[in-house]
C-alpha cells in the first residue's frame, strides 16, 4: 500500500475541458464565465481525496475515532460484509528489498541449523551453509549445514521479544524481529504477523494520531494491515517491504503508540466467506469510498483530511503528451460513479487531440495527470458524464447474463447498464467453484499435481478473474475463458513473464 505520509502531500491539480481556440464555459462556486482557451491554455480540475479510495479511508478512520467510534465500528463501516475473526496462520514471510545478504548478530545469541550461536557471534548465510564468525568481521569459528529450514532465528521466535534477542544486520545494525533466510537469492524475514504489523502501521499511518484522539483509528489500521497481508498470501502474492505490499521498516520504524495498537488487536482480522478479506486502504476517500470488494459508503470522517478537497491546474500541452493525442482539443469525463459532489469519481476520461482520441479509465487518467485521486471534474465541462453505479457489496456489480459480460464488468460495475445483485454474484462464484472441482477431478482428484484446495474461490486483485489456490498450484476462471490450471512451476513462469497484467487470463493448463 502507498505510504500515508506521501499521500498527504499537497498536490496542485484541478478540472479541465475544451482547449485549442474554442469557447468554453468555466464554472466556479459563484459565477459562470465565458472564456476562450487557446493552444497551451491551462486546464483546471476540482478534486477530492487522495488514493484509490477502496476500503478504509485512513483519514476517515481518524475522523471517526475523534468522534468516539471504536475500531470495530470503523472496520465494520468501511469493510461492509466482513466479520471479526482471529488468524490461524500467525507467521508470514516478507522479502526485504533493501538487504542484499544475511549476515546477522544478536546480543542474546541465535539458532541456526539446529545449533545454538553464542552471544557476540555472527552468522552469514551462503547457499546451504551458515558460517559462524567471532563477531561481524571476526574469524570463522565453524560452518553449519542449514538443512531444510534454511533460517537463522532468534533464541525465542515468539512475538514481542526484548531488544537483546533481536537479530541485527552487520554493517547497518538494522534490527528486525523474527528470523532470516535466502530464498532464490533474496533476503526473507520470517516473522509473527503481530510483529510484522508493528513494523507496518507507523509507515502506513501517523502515530501522532494516538495523541490527538485517534488511537482507535490506529487499532483499525492494525487489523486492516494484518488482514491485508494474510489475504495477499492466500492469493499467492509475495509480500515485500515496499508499497507493492505494505511499507515495512522492521524495528527501526516502530513507534510505541502504534505498537500499542498492534498489541491491543493481536491476531484480529476481518473475514469474508471464512477467509481473510482483501482489506485495501487509502489515505483519503474525499467523503465517499470507491466500492469494489466492499460496498461504497459515505465517509464523513474524511472531513478532517488535508486532501478532502483540492484543485489542480494542468497545461494542455502536458495533457496532450500524457494521453498521446497531440495538441489537445478537448478533455472530458465521460463516465462517473455519481457518489458525492461533482458527479463523484471519474470512471472514464476522454482526450481529443490533433492526432487522435484516447479514452482511459479514471485511475489511468489519475496516473497520467499525476492527480491525487480519480475523484475529479473538469472545470467548464457542460456535458454531464454518464453515471455508472459502483458495486454495492463484496463481489457485487449488476444483473444480466454471465456469459455476455467479462468478470471485471460483473464485479466492479464497469458495464454501463448492468447492476449485479448478490444472487448473481453468488451464482458466479458458485460456477467458478464447480469449474475448479471439475478440473481437479480431471487432473486426478486427490492425486492431482495441484494438490488440495486452499480456502475458497476469490477474485484476483484487479477483478479480472476468479482464482483458487491449491497446495501446489492455482486455477483461474472466467465465464468466457473457462478454467485453467497452473502448477507451481507454471505459476512461477507465468509471474516471471509479467503475470495477469502482461499475459492476461491464462487460457490453457500449464502443469
Amino acid at each position: 500500500m502507498r505510504q500515508l505520509r506521501k499521500k498527504v502531500l499537497s498536490v496542485g491539480l484541478a478540472p479541465v475541458l475544451v482547449v485549442g481556440g474554442v469557447t468554453a464555459v468555466v464554472a466556479t462556486a459563484t459565477t459562470v464565465t465565458k472564456i476562450t482557451l487557446t493552444a497551451g491554455a491551462d486546464v483546471n480540475l476540482i478534486g477530492k481525496g487522495h488514493g484509490h479510495g477502496r476500503g478504509m479511508g485512513q483519514w476517515g478512520a481518524f475522523g471517526y475515532a475523534k468522534k468516539g467510534w471504536p475500531a470495530e465500528k470503523i472496520l465494520s463501516h468501511f469493510y461492509g460484509g466482513t466479520t471479526a475473526g482471529k488468524t490461524d496462520k500467525p507467521v508470514v514471510l516478507v522479502r526485504l528489498t533493501k538487504q542484499g545478504a544475511v549476515n546477522v548478530r544478536a546480543d542474546a545469541g541465535m539458532r541456526v541449523g539446529g545449533q545454538t550461536v553464542a552471544p557476540g557471534q555472527a552468522v552469514r548465510l551462503t547457499g546451504s551453509t551458515a558460517t559462524v564468525t567471532a563477531g561481524c568481521n571476526g574469524p570463522v569459528l565453524r560452518t553449519v549445514p542449514l538443512g531444510a529450514d534454511g533460517f537463522v532465528d532468534p533464541v525465542n521466535a515468539a512475538p514481542s521479544r526484548p531488544a537483546n534477542e533481536l537479530l541485527r544486520f552487520c554493517g547497518n545494525n538494522a534490527p528486525y524481529r523474527g528470523g532470516f533466510a535466502l530464498v532464490d537469492g533474496k533476503v526473507v524475514n520470517r516473522i509473527h504477523i503481530d510483529d510484522y504489523v508493528k513494523g507496518v502501521i507507523p509507515r502506513e499511518s501517523l502515530p501522532r494520531w494516538a495523541d490527538e484522539g485517534g488511537a482507535e483509528a490506529l487499532k483499525a489500521q492494525a487489523v486492516a494491515a494484518r488482514t491485508y497481508a494474510l489475504a495477499a498470501l492466500a492469493k499467492g502474492k509475495q509480500i515485500d517491504d515496499t508499497t507493492n505490499s505494505q511499507v515495512y521498516g522492521g524495528v527501526a520504524g516502530e513507534d510505541p503508540r502504534t505498537n500499542a495498537a498492534a498489541d491491543a488487536t493481536a491476531g484480529q482480522i476481518r473475514l469474508a466467506g471464512g477467509a481473510p478479506a482483501f482489506t485495501e486502504f487509502s489515505a483519503s476517500t474525499g467523503g465517499y469510498t470507491a466500492g469494489g470488494n466492499f460496498p461504497a459508503v459515505r465517509d464523513d470522517g474524511d472531513s478532517v483530511s488535508p486532501t478532502h478537497e483540492w484543485t489542480a491546474t494542468v497545461g494542455s500541452g502536458s495533457i496532450g503528451r500524457a494521453f498521446g493525442v497531440g495538441a489537445l482539443k478537448a478533455l472530458e469525463v465521460t463516465q462517473a460513479n455519481g457518489l458525492g459532489t461533482n458527479n463523484g469519481r471519474a470512471i472514464k476520461v476522454k482526450a481529443t487531440g490533433s492526432s487522435g482520441v484516447k479514452e482511459v479509465t479514471g485511475e489511468e487518467a489519475r496516473s497520467l495527470l499525476q492527480l491525487k485521486s480519480s475523484w475529479f471534474s473538469i472545470v467548464g465541462q457542460t456535458t454531464k458524464p454518464q453515471i455508472v453505479s459502483p458495486p454495492v457489496g463484496p463481489g457485487a456489480g449488476g444483473s444480466g447474463s454471465l456469459e455476455n459480460l467479462d468478470l471485471a464488468s460483473l464485479l466492479r460495475g464497469a458495464a454501463s447498464n448492468v447492476k449485479l445483485d448478490r444472487r448473481m454474484a453468488d451464482q458466479l462464484l458458485g460456477a467458478a467453484g464447480t469449474a475448479f472441482a471439475g478440473k481437479q477431478v480431471a487432473l486426478g482428484g486427490r492425486k492431482s499435481p495441484l494438490g488440495r484446495p486452499l480456502g475458497v474461490p476469490t477474485l484476483t486483485d484487479d477483478g479480472q478473474a476468479v482464482t483458487q489456490r491449491f497446495t501446489r498450484g492455482v486455477m483461474f476462471f472466467t465465464p468466457k475463458t473457462g478454467v485453467a490450471a497452473l502448477s507451481h512451476r507454471g505459476w512461477r513462469a507465468y509471474n516471471a513473464r509479467g503475470g495477469l497484467a502482461a499475459l492476461g487470463i491464462p487460457r490453457a493448463d500449464v502443469i
